[in-house]
């Protein structure tokens, strides 16, 4: 991973749900991301989370969200302080896995979302999914509990804080 490497977040739109719905049936990404179902214009106006197409090089090659943790009453991360935010991602191009591209642009997302204001970002791998955990962990995510079963299936809770 170079420091020179640059990535762009943009938003999600309709246009863009093709692209989300070939990325979702790849096997790679199917075993971790459990819905096929591409999102709806409704879905890309919540406010709640705010979707990103992920490209370096002008390439787009991954999917990243990030939401507001108390936008669900019974989610589990609605004990975290105000203004704390869920990250979930997946790398969508078969080709950009395994050359640092994860770590490197979960970071960014980190950053910025440190820089306007997040006390806590959050995140819920599945407890299996060793490569995920072992990435959140360089980025400076620890457990936050035990496995547990939420509404969005098994998941290890994990935190980073400022």
């Amino acid at each position: 991973m170079t420091r020179d490497r640059q990535y762009s977040f943009r938003k999600v739109t309709l246009d863009d749900l093709p692209l989300l719905a070939a990325w979702q049936s790849a096997p790679h990404v199917r075993q971790w991301w459990e819905s096929a179902e591409p999102y709806s214009a409704a879905d890309l106006a919540d406010p709640k989370a705010a979707r990103w197409i992920v490209s370096t090089a002008g390439r787009p090659f991954a999917f990243m969200q990030d939401y507001t943790v108390h936008g669900w009453e019974d989610h589990h991360f609605a004990g975290l302080p105000k203004g704390s935010r869920g990250i979930d991602q997946y790398i969508g191009d078969p080709e950009m896995t395994g050359r640092g591209h994860g770590p490197a642009f979960i970071s960014a997302r980190m950053n910025a979302l440190f820089e306007a204001g997040a006390p806590v970002i959050a995140t819920d791998p599945h407890p299996e999914n060793a490569l995920a955990i072992a990435v959140y962990k360089k980025l400076g995510f620890e457990p936050a509990g035990p496995p547990e079963m939420t509404q969005w299936g098994l998941i290890l809770p994990m935190l980073a804080r400022r």
